[in-house]
């Protein structure tokens, strides 16, 4: 099966009257990640009262997910987007799902879940997503630290302070950006008191029952700084029980000097997020305000503690690190239609198989009556329970002498990402209102004898070990090379607290490399090319639900666990991209890249012949190729920018979707 999508944006946008001031702070320390420096040429006794002449500008991007260490974009062989904080305010109330999809290039957003605050966004056909069982295809982190959830490597959107965002970096696919790199990589670099000076405060309301606000503050005295910020939303939203909550805040104090500069960052956020899905058009037809089951809801309460530091040791070489601790308690509660029904041998309880199976018992073992009777309206009610504490550090150094005459800068370090998670789940039958389409009680436990539906409490270690380098080697001033690898190492323990069947421990391996070239024909065009391997390991989700003859629910309950073999990509990539200024303090930046990923072993999810339950399996080989082109206008008070992407997504191996419960297949 092949899917195409193209994508195209195009705005031109009026400035604003700016409600707050915002200072940008000239660097007395280490040079921060990011920041476009304008090369300036030294004065002379005769030209003491000239003006000295502003060279273009050098834009940076960081290397590796620290922050810190920088090189120059022109020098990357691949393709990198960069957004910034007032990008992410540009159309409205900040958000960073919006800036991605309208003005990254080969960006796509699908709302799934049906909350806004839920999107799955994709970049060249892979994805980061808030759901449980979507192949994450893309690696995130924040303030340098790996923010896809280690349980199912899941990507919270709404943990996220928008306000906050200082930077973004998207890039290709990269092996330095960890696991999930297969089709790229997106870092989130969050303000501070150094970069954000004043104070701002935003009210803002709308339709279907919006209104939210938001407020940043930052100061600098002499080398310590301070940053807080923060959030607040709500929402009715325009379908039936889709209302959003959401609280967020984020907080740093900072401290430099000449060679130095340390960072303690606080996030905290609770979410409440319900997502009505999909429906049938039928019922749309009737009403298109309308949930097909409920309720579908997701909460969240997440606080993460970082701390951060850079020192420059000597003049070309510097240390960069950070360790954190967060934790994230997440409830979900998820409504459908009952896989237990009345027994169709007419015996008074519920029965599996949709009423043919064995009869279903309890907690205890009883037989679940047939409370509403032969003809009622059944529902059920999947609950979990996820409890995550993550850990990780993070050390590189980074190192900008020349090598035989030649500039050259050199990065390696190692990382490491520790999790306990304590997981816990069962289905309940209740009642359908038939009026709401929600789960009404009693919600009797189902406990089946044979555990193809029984609650469900296990204990996952997680410990992911990474030693990457990456190195830029200019060999004439025109051409520079790019050689970079990682090696990583996956570590998941399974511990079954009901039984045995979940009990396992599953290591994944492998190092992955990468190398590309980039040459300026003239100055400010560049062409780039390189390739790429990087790799995900199959998930603690995804390991306990891969056995076909003992399907699950997704991610509501776990079966025994047959492995799974890991993901990796292959990627080339080519392109060219360039910058002009057409009259003094305009900017134009234009690119055309091409790009190919081939995958193997690549997961799915296959339906289950049972109501509502399936398993995950490896299905050989996928394909994910196609084009990026762009050009962006920018002045003081202009912006302009228009885009094109085409993504050719293919199966590559041939396999099989069962698909009982569809009337069409």
């Amino acid at each position: 099966m092949g899917r195409v999508v193209g994508l195209a944006s195009c705005a031109v946008l009026l400035s604003s009257l700016a409600l707050a001031q915002t200072v940008a702070q000239p660097a007395t320390g280490p040079t921060s990640q990011g920041e476009a420096a304008p090369q300036i040429s030294p004065a002379t006794p005769n030209a003491a009262q000239a003006q000295p002449t502003v060279l273009p500008p050098v834009e940076v991007i960081a290397p590796t997910p620290l922050l810190g260490s920088g090189i120059d974009r022109a020098k990357v062989p691949a393709e990198n987007q960069v957004l910034t904080g007032k990008d992410v305010t540009l159309e409205g109330p900040p958000s960073l799902s919006r800036a991605l999809q309208t003005q990254a290039q080969g960006v796509d957003l699908l709302n799934a879940s049906g909350n806004p605050q839920q999107p799955n966004i994709f970049y060249h056909g892979f994805q980061a997503s808030p759901l449980q069982g979507v192949p994450q295809g893309l690696a995130v982190y924040v303030n340098g630290a790996r923010f896809n959830n280690p349980f199912g490597d899941t990507v919270n959107w709404d943990l996220i302070p928008d306000i906050a965002i200082d930077r973004m970096n998207l890039v290709g696919a990269n092996p330095v950006f960890g696991l999930n790199a297969l089709g790229g990589a997106l870092t989130v670099q969050l303000k501070n008191g150094f970069t954000y000076h004043g104070g701002e405060l935003d009210l803002y309301g709308g339709s279907f029952g919006q209104i939210g606000g938001d407020f940043q503050y930052g100061k600098q005295i002499g080398n310590t700084a301070v940053y807080v910020a923060g959030s607040g939303l709500h929402q009715n939203g325009w379908r039936d029980f889709q209302s959003t909550g959401l609280k967020q805040f984020y907080g740093d104090i900072g401290w430099r000097s000449d060679r130095a500069e340390v960072h303690l960052n606080i996030d905290l956020a609770q979410t409440t997020l319900n997502g009505p899905g999909t429906v049938p058009v039928e019922l749309l037809a009737a009403n298109r305000h309308a949930q097909f089951t409920g309720p579908n809801v997701i909460s969240n309460s997440y606080g993460r503690v970082l701390l951060s530091g850079n020192y420059d040791v000597t003049e070309t070489t510097s240390l960069q690190g950070l360790i954190y601790y967060e934790n994230l308690l997440q409830r979900v509660g998820n409504g459908n239609g009952s896989p237990i029904l009345p027994c169709a041998d007419g015996s008074p309880f519920l029965c599996a198989d949709s009423g043919a199976g064995v009869v279903a018992t309890d907690r205890t073992g009883s037989p679940i009556p047939a409370f509403l009777g032969p003809t009622g309206a059944y529902a059920s009610l999947a609950q979990q329970t996820t409890n995550t504490n993550s850990y990780g550090t993070s050390v590189q150094v980074t190192n900008k002498s020349e090598v035989f005459g030649h500039s050259n800068q050199l990065v390696a370090g190692f990382s490491f990402d520790g999790a306990q998670t304590t997981f816990t789940a069962s289905t309940q039958v209740g009642t359908l209102d038939v009026f709401s389409r929600n789960f009404l009680p009693p919600g009797i436990v189902i406990d089946l004898a044979d555990g193809s539906i029984a609650p469900v409490r296990a204990n996952i270690t997680d410990g992911y070990y990474g030693v990457f380098f990456t190195d830029t080697f200019d060999v004439t001033s025109a051409l520079s090379l790019n050689v970079a690898g990682r090696f990583n190492s996956a570590q998941i323990g399974i511990n079954d607290q009901t039984g045995t069947s979940l009990t396992g421990a599953h290591a994944y391996n492998r190092f992955n490399p990468a190398a590309g070239l980039s040459y300026k024909v003239l100055p400010g065009v560049t062409l780039f090319g390189g390739y790429a391997e990087s790799n995900r390991a199959p998930t603690p989700a995804e390991l306990t639900c891969s056995d076909p003859s003992a399907p699950c629910s997704l991610a509501n309950f776990f079966t025994g666990d047959p492995s799974l073999k890991q993901v990796v990509a292959h990627t080339f990539e080519i392109g060219v991209r360039g910058q002009f200024a057409p009259f003094n303090g305009a900017r134009v930046d234009w690119n055309l890249n091409l790009y190919r990923s081939n995958l193997s072993d690549d997961i799915a999810f296959a339906q289950s012949t049972i109501l509502g339950t399936g398993f995950f399996q490896n299905i050989g080989s996928t394909r994910r190729q196609g084009f990026d082109a762009g050009v962006r206008f920018t002045s003081d008070r202009w912006q302009a920018w228009i885009g094109y992407s085409f993504i050719d997504a293919t199966f590559q191996s041939s396999f099989v979707l069962s698909s009982p419960n569809n009337p069409a297949a």
